[in-house]
């Protein structure tokens, strides 16, 4: 608890937080990169599970959209930690926000497996049912994962 009062009360924590443009820019960029980065990995799920962009394969499919979603998680994760300083204290005693973390930890383990596997399920004849298993679980995470984040302002009043 020390450490979130002290990262709360540092300057630049505290000049984001008091700034409505400067907080209002790192909302908009936390959420346009996660529909970033769920939005890369949701299609190569879908495509995975037989669903969408079936005219390309998974391989090329890949290729292009795990860029984004690094850029999406990597902006995510930034604007998520200046968003969550601005009252750390907070956050932190919050077991829904813990809940969040834990999912979105979870959905992200899953999107790095799906990422290091797809080229090599992209080259098979057919994409195995363990495959395909793999991308729903990754798919419904990461909608557990927007549902969790929704429901820390309303479940808790935080955020």
């Amino acid at each position: 608890m020390a450490f979130c009062n002290w990262l709360t009360h540092t300057w630049l924590i505290a000049w984001v937080s008091n700034s409505v443009v400067i907080s209002t820019l790192i909302e908009l960029t936390h959420y346009v990169s996660l529909f970033l980065l769920v939005g890369s990995i949701a299609l190569v799920d879908l495509r995975i599970l037989g669903i969408a962009a079936r005219r390309r394969s998974v391989t090329q499919l890949a290729d292009e959209l795990f860029p984004w979603m690094w850029t999406g998680l990597a902006l995510n994760f930034l604007s998520g930690f200046l968003l969550f300083a601005g009252d750390a204290a907070t956050f932190w005693v919050n077991w829904v926000f813990h809940i969040k973390l834990t999912v979105i930890l979870v959905a992200v383990i899953f999107g790095i497996i799906v990422q290091w596997n797809a080229r090599r399920w992209g080259q098979l004849p057919s994409i195995s049912i363990g495959a395909k298993f793999l991308a729903l679980v990754s798919l419904l995470l990461w909608i557990g994962s927007i549902l969790a984040s929704v429901e820390v302002p309303a479940l808790t009043s935080v955020g």
